[in-house]
């Protein structure tokens, strides 16, 4: 049986996939007296598909688990260098998410789906770029002034319990911008603005208090 090469990621194929995960059977659920907080520092990675260009960056999460499957957090990161790699029009990107997860316990495996909001900031651009005088603008010379967009990120992964208190965890989601408008981008004309779905990684390690 031949299996495509190219599986595109899309919110419905995640949550089916950590669904599935998360309803697999024989779950233990948590101990109530677990730790209920935890931070974490995070390596970053996306793949932006407008621009066809791979971003690195670095962050941190706070979580706060009031019972045992389900948890509230908040997540900031930044992504340092200029972007696009080729003919940058931003000086970085800062992104910040919010929202919750649903998990069960597996021993020391925890898998978990999640759903997040929050915004993605393109900072200004340090360096002056040629715009060409057309309406509607280009999208990078729009988003060269410096823009913040809506960011709704939809995933899940895996936690990985080292000690008590100290754990690994990787993420995926896909990332859904939405980009504004009246703007011009690969040979098409948005009045309204568009969405993007984008591919992102967080590989993290923490503690819990």
């Amino acid at each position: 049986m031949r299996i495509s090469r190219h599986v595109r990621l899309t919110p419905v194929r995640i949550v089916l996939f950590t669904g599935a995960i998360v309803i697999s059977p024989t779950p233990t659920v948590a101990a109530q007296d677990e730790p209920h907080i935890a931070v974490s520092a995070n390596l970053l990675y996306a793949r932006s598909s407008e621009f066809e260009t791979t971003s690195v960056g670095i962050g941190g999460l706070v979580a706060w688990r009031p019972v045992p499957v389900l948890g509230i957090e908040a997540a900031l990161g930044a992504y340092p260098a200029d972007f696009p790699g080729e003919g940058p029009f931003s000086s970085g990107q800062v992104e910040g998410l919010f929202g919750v997860t649903a998990r069960l316990s597996f021993e020391r495996v925890r898998p978990f789906a999640k759903a997040r909001a929050g915004f993605l900031a393109f900072r200004e651009s340090s360096r002056p770029i040629a715009c060409i005088a057309i309406f509607p603008p280009p999208l990078s010379c729009t988003l060269a002034a410096g823009r913040t967009l809506p960011v709704l990120e939809i995933g899940g992964g895996t936690e990985i319990e080292l000690t008590r208190r100290t754990f690994v965890r990787i993420d995926a989601a896909d990332r859904i911008l939405k980009y504004p408008g009246p703007v011009f981008s690969r040979g098409r004309s948005f009045s309204d603005g568009f969405r993007r779905h984008d591919f992102s990684v967080t590989v993290g390690a923490g503690l819990r208090f």
